[in-house]
């Protein structure tokens, strides 16, 4: 328990670190780089501990799937909560892109900053381990230098474990997205839980391309263009997929709705004539008058 306590400190120590970088970055705001890189400091920080309570808490401090996804779903509940309309998530950034709601150069910020935050985020992880504060954390220091690459299946597998991922995760967002806050929050944490434990024994589930980088590319067993081609281009184009599938178009690429027909939002009663057809009818009268 005592292993479980030192956790929770450092969850906790991790989301104040958190605020106090967001509340000095918002005194030199730089588009979304401020706004991001804490968030994604957070995460990655915090999943590190997580992968950790997973991988070795098991068997060296007794704790069995039940912990891990109720402090993963604890975890992204605070996330959700203190980021501030931050995502801490590539896929998401590029998605507003997309959109057309952001434009290049705040996109590159954002980006910019997810990734900074999420190498920091693994550096602060690494230097805890390094404290040994407990058995479960010195055994996981010594086992950091040789970590095990997340994904366990083929590079086509992997890419498409985390492309349904993101696919399945992106439609449920942008259909959550007028939802109030008490309903969406809960709801979104407990399908990333969900789609990460799913995915576990596969690619973890990360479904993020900062989080991928951060936990795994440094790990021996795939080349890095082998884990950009799961950890990046899969979510990405599951992303892509998802929005094209949830507007029936994508606003940047292209105006034109492939999927769904833009029906008017007004109806002419039954018995009257619109203004169109009113035109019409006196070029018409008209017109025999002429003759």
């Amino acid at each position: 328990m005592s292993g479980l306590n030192v956790s929770l400190g450092y969850f906790l120590v991790v989301v104040v670190l958190s605020e106090v970088a967001a509340f000095l970055l918002r005194l030199g705001p730089v588009w979304g780089f401020s706004a991001e890189l804490p968030v994604s400091f957070m995460l990655v920080a915090c999943w590190s501990e997580l992968g950790t309570l997973k991988d070795v808490g098991l068997w060296a401090g007794g704790f069995g799937p039940d912990v891990t996804l109720t402090l993963l779903f604890l975890v992204l509940m605070t996330h959700s909560i203190i980021s501030r309309g931050a995502s801490g998530n590539p896929a998401m950034t590029l998605r507003g892109f997309l959109l057309s709601d952001t434009s290049a150069l705040s996109t590159l910020s954002c980006l910019a900053g997810q990734f900074t935050g999420a190498y920091l985020g693994r550096f602060f992880a690494t230097y805890y381990w390094s404290l040994e504060l407990t058995d479960m954390h010195m055994i996981q220091n010594m086992m950091s230098s040789e970590c095990s690459p997340s994904l366990r299946v083929s590079l086509s597998q992997g890419a498409f474990t985390e492309g349904i991922c993101t696919l399945t995760f992106h439609l449920l967002a942008m259909r959550l997205s007028g939802s109030p806050v008490l309903c969406r929050v809960p709801l979104t944490a407990l399908a990333i839980t969900a789609l990460s434990y799913a995915a576990g024994g596969y690619t973890s589930g990360y479904f993020n391309p900062a989080l991928g980088y951060a936990l795994t590319f440094n790990c021996p067993g795939f080349t890095l263009i082998e884990y950009a081609a799961v950890y990046w281009l899969g979510p990405l184009a599951g992303m892509t997929l998802a929005l094209f599938l949830y507007t029936g178009h994508i606003p940047r690429l292209f105006a034109r709705n492939l999927l769904y027909s833009q029906k008017s939002r007004y109806r002419v009663p039954v018995g009257k004539s619109s203004p169109d057809q009113m035109g019409r009818t006196g070029t018409k009268q008209g017109g025999k008058k002429g003759d």
